[in-house]
């Protein structure tokens, strides 16, 4: 008897063990966590859950007929919230991955929750560079940019162009302060300088006395190193100050189209900022934004670099899924780590053993109003960052996971 019993606990293993290898619940379920009501509503906000949507739209059930479902909440930039959105989301709703996640402090609390768990989460918009570096994890992958190659590539692409005196506005917080730590050690190790720095609170609507430092300053470059409504907010204020149209060289570390759009072409003319994708930039690029544009909510907007890493970071997530047969992290992100090729909105795209999705990165200038041709042509490309050269050395990122 006691070798029947040992017998049959011995199958019910066995069966369990196939059984984790499956899609839970039947049915995968993402969980776009964003910011819906805030500074990056328009950025992310219900426009990630249309990305998302789109995603699951087009992989139409992977040939397998598996079947996906696409839940949203608020975050409200508060990191405590966050959190227990995503616990409840793991331990009672059965939500299998998260996706956009905006703001580093929510992020980085998140990547922690999900560690060793069965979650996936695919951090589209967290920009803290932290996520493949110190903090790195095996359930993660982190998509479209972070503050190691906004920092570097952005201030790369200005010091070469002789912006050698920098100064910089900064949201402090996480973001910001990676952001402006990342440049300035570029700056400095390229024969350039930071003169000075002002910090500012999320969601500043004042910046006088942080621009009259900087215009003061006579720095050669005004790098914004912030995001959503405190950058619009700041450009439009340099604009009333006459800062570009007196010599000095505004640059905005992380600005989506979105954004230009706010504060219009003729505010924003002649400001350079960094892109990880574009949608006027290839015939893929705009297709996808033609059917963005037209999605329920959408009412004609294009969509920001965030948004395509939703859908990009999803589709390849339920891609891993179909071929894994598994909806788990311990099976998926690894399936995900394979892929080197060509995707359709990021061009030439690698996911390393850290987490990082390395693709190209884009210098632009925003045009003149009359060089703009039709709604949403808004940029025009000063230089490409190869993939390669885009993000942090993987041996430099100080990740455990890389062998």
């Amino acid at each position: 008897m006691k070798n029947l019993t040992w017998t049959i606990a011995l199958a019910a293993s066995l069966i369990g063990g196939a059984a984790s290898a499956e899609i839970s619940d039947n049915v995968v379920r993402i969980g776009v966590l964003n910011d819906i009501s805030g500074i990056f509503q328009d950025t992310n906000g219900m426009g990630s859950v249309e990305a998302a949507r789109m995603a699951a739209e087009d992989f139409n059930g992977g040939a397998k007929g598996i079947k996906v479902e696409i839940v949203y909440a608020d975050h409200q930039n508060k990191a405590d919230v966050g959190n227990a959105i995503a616990r409840k989301w793991l331990d009672v709703e059965g939500v299998d991955a998260i996706v956009d996640v905006p703001n580093s402090a929510v992020g980085l609390s998140i990547n922690t929750l999900l560690r060793d768990s069965r979650m996936t989460f695919l951090a589209s918009s967290t920009a803290s560079a932290d996520l493949t570096g110190k903090a790195c994890s095996p359930n993660t992958i982190q998509w479209v940019n972070d503050t190691w190659a906004t920092g570097n590539t952005t201030a790369a692409a200005m010091v070469s162009r002789g912006g050698k005196d920098w100064y910089f506005l900064t949201v402090d917080f996480a973001l910001g302060k990676g952001i402006e730590s990342e440049a300035q050690k570029y700056i400095e190790a390229h024969g350039g300088k930071v003169i000075g720095s002002s910090k500012h609170p999320l969601g500043t609507s004042d910046f006088a006395s942080f621009l009259l430092q900087a215009q003061g300053s006579k720095a050669q470059v005004i790098g914004l190193a912030n995001a959503g409504g405190d950058t619009i907010n700041a450009v439009k204020q340099a604009a009333e100050f006459g800062i570009q149209q007196n010599g000095q060289k505004l640059v905005a570390f992380l600005l989506f189209i979105n954004d230009v759009h706010g504060m219009g072409i003729k505010v924003a003319q002649g400001l350079q900022l960094m892109e990880a994708f574009y949608w006027d930039t290839n015939d893929d690029t705009r297709a996808f934004a033609k059917r963005f544009a037209a999605r329920p909510g959408m009412n004609g907007k294009m969509p920001s670099g965030n948004q395509a890493g939703v859908y990009a970071s999803t589709l390849a997530y339920l891609n891993a899924v179909a071929a894994t047969g598994s909806d788990s992290a311990k099976d998926v992100v690894p399936e995900m780590k394979k892929f080197k090729g060509r995707d359709k909105l990021f061009g030439d795209t690698a996911i390393r053993q850290d987490g990082r999705v390395v693709h190209p990165m884009y210098l632009f200038e925003v045009k003149k109003p009359e060089e703009s041709k039709y709604p949403y042509d808004y940029y025009k490309l000063v230089s490409t960052i190869p993939a390669e050269q885009a993000f942090r050395p993987m041996a430099e990122g100080g990740c455990e996971l890389v062998k």
